[in-house]
């Protein structure tokens, strides 16, 4: 993200590619955010950080690449042109991980949020607990529903596959299944994508749905039953 001076980073795995996109274009890297403590989301950080002396922020709970900024619920980053994203904690994926919300004037509102929300599906649970994912999927679903959702990970097609499954008659998610198919046969990303998107065809938003429950009591009636509908769609994606 720049404003054709400056440039923001989200979760920089691999300091190279970002360091090559600020030469070529011409950008001073003004601030890193990060969502987790994940070395694909850090491993990046010390070098830019060096390199250009950008202001890096990251969750306030977590193990981070030392100097930053820790930031947690409510707090406010500023990026180029002064532009302020709000924190959102939303553990699951990992015990700490955040998210960044901004409403550029003039854009669609703008969400970074890690390996928390991707399209089609939500992160692993490594630290976190089932109700804590759906209560943080939950925030990020009452969010405008124009906001663009800016993940770190191309899982969509296979996120889909797994969607289908448990939704096959939903005529969004088949009629989007088959959009990104052919943005992917032609090298282009499927993201971002946006909230009000996600909430039509992402089942990890739609838990609460008969559509989502009947099929999920179905293929686990005992994990539905003890755990819950969201903690058994998540187990059964992990083994999808």
């Amino acid at each position: 993200m720049h404003n054709g001076r400056e440039a923001l980073v989200v979760d920089p795995g691999d300091a190279a590619p970002v360091l090559e996109a600020l030469g070529r274009i011409g950008l001073a890297l003004h601030t890193i955010l990060v969502t987790h403590h994940h070395s694909d989301h850090t491993g990046g950080v010390a070098e830019l950080r060096n390199a250009t002396g950008a202001k890096v922020y990251g969750p306030a709970y977590e193990t981070m690449p030392e100097p930053l900024t820790r930031v947690g619920e409510g707090d406010t980053v500023r990026g180029p042109d002064g532009l302020g994203f709000q924190v959102i904690e939303v553990p699951g994926h990992t015990a700490g991980h955040i998210a960044y919300y901004a409403a550029p004037a003039g854009e669609h509102p703008i969400l970074f949020c890690g390996d928390t929300l991707f399209s089609a599906g939500c992160g692993r649970l490594f630290e976190g607990t089932p109700a804590q994912m759906l209560d943080s999927l939950g925030k990020l679903a009452a969010l405008p529903g124009n906001t663009r959702v800016c993940c770190t990970h191309e899982y969509t097609l296979s996120n889909l596959r797994f969607a289908l499954a448990i939704e096959p008659d939903n005529q969004a998610l088949q009629d989007y299944a088959t959009h990104c198919q052919d943005l992917r046969a032609r090298g282009l990303p499927t993201l971002p994508s946006s909230v009000a998107l996600e909430q039509n065809i992402n089942p990890f938003l739609r838990s609460h749905l008969e559509s989502v429950g009947s099929r999920v009591r179905a293929h686990d009636p005992q994990g539905a039953a003890d755990r819950g509908v969201f903690a058994a769609l998540r187990e059964w994606k992990n083994t999808f």
